[in-house]
């Protein structure tokens, strides 16, 4: 049985037939490990409710997240990173084993870490924007992506073009993550929400039981992913945060921010 937690970092309103869970998270909605157990406990009890027949995850206007919580990584002890680590891909598991209509709102900028989160969706709808940017840019601090992440995007862009992607440290407006196939719709911010809610209520009339089979049949690589052993994953990230130039490197974006 999952256990019982106090949601502090979502929003969760229930409609007729589908719940709407808003990231509420600090200013930019960053993603810590609170976040990441909140999630993880919300997708497992809706997909378990049957009230709730679909999901839509969204953030505040112009945020989406602004991705993983660097900070509080580099100020964290090896113990609480690994335990961040564990959240997360047990969050994105949560997500990507959600048998129910899924659609992410994307409202804002949603860059690296909160990209994979939006990659876990069935559906991606995103809202116009000068500084509302969709990808991995990682390599832009010589960071590495954790495989996991690395295999959610590879899934949904194609191992070539996501490659490619990372190696320029590409951030996609909107209307560029349309034409490469990470978002599914490119509309202004003001109508994401309208747009979300309407493609959901056409899903949901689907029998439920009928969408969640072929939801099953048409994921299988994107659950392969999500179903593997993760500890060789958490070893190699303890490995990689062990190694000199990663810690000067974060040493080096501290330095930034305090600038």
């Amino acid at each position: 049985m999952e256990e019982t937690i106090e949601i502090t970092t979502l929003q969760i309103d229930q409609e007729k037939d589908y719940a709407i869970v808003q990231i509420d998270n600090g200013k930019v909605n960053g993603i810590t490990t609170k976040l990441l157990a909140d999630l993880k406990h919300t997708f497992r009890a809706l997909d378990q409710d049957d009230a709730t027949k679909g999901l839509i995850l969204t953030g505040r206007p112009h945020c989406f997240s602004a991705g993983i919580n660097v900070k509080a990584i580099a100020l964290s002890t090896p113990e609480e990173v690994n335990q961040f680590w564990i959240e997360y891909h047990e969050a994105l598991q949560a997500m990507v084993r959600f048998s129910k209509p899924f659609v992410c709102a994307i409202t804002g900028f949603a860059p690296a870490g909160a990209t994979i989160l939006a990659c876990t969706a069935d559906y991606r709808i995103m809202g116009k924007g000068d500084k509302h940017k969709i990808g991995m840019h990682e390599f832009k601090m010589s960071m590495q992506i954790p495989e996991l992440l690395c295999d959610i995007y590879a899934y949904v862009l194609g191992e070539k073009v996501a490659w490619e992607a990372v190696q320029k440290a590409k951030l996609y407006s909107s209307d560029e993550a349309l034409e490469v196939g990470l978002v599914n719709e490119s509309v202004e911010v003001e109508e994401v929400m309208t747009r979300a809610e309407k493609y959901m209520k056409r899903q949901v009339a689907v029998y439920g039981k009928v969408y969640s089979t072929s939801k099953r049949f048409f994921r299988k690589g994107l659950l392969d992913i999500v179903d593997r052993d993760f500890e060789p994953m958490l070893a190699e990230i303890a490995s990689d945060n062990e190694d000199p130039m990663v810690k000067q490197m974060l040493g080096m974006f501290m330095a930034s921010l305090k600038k």
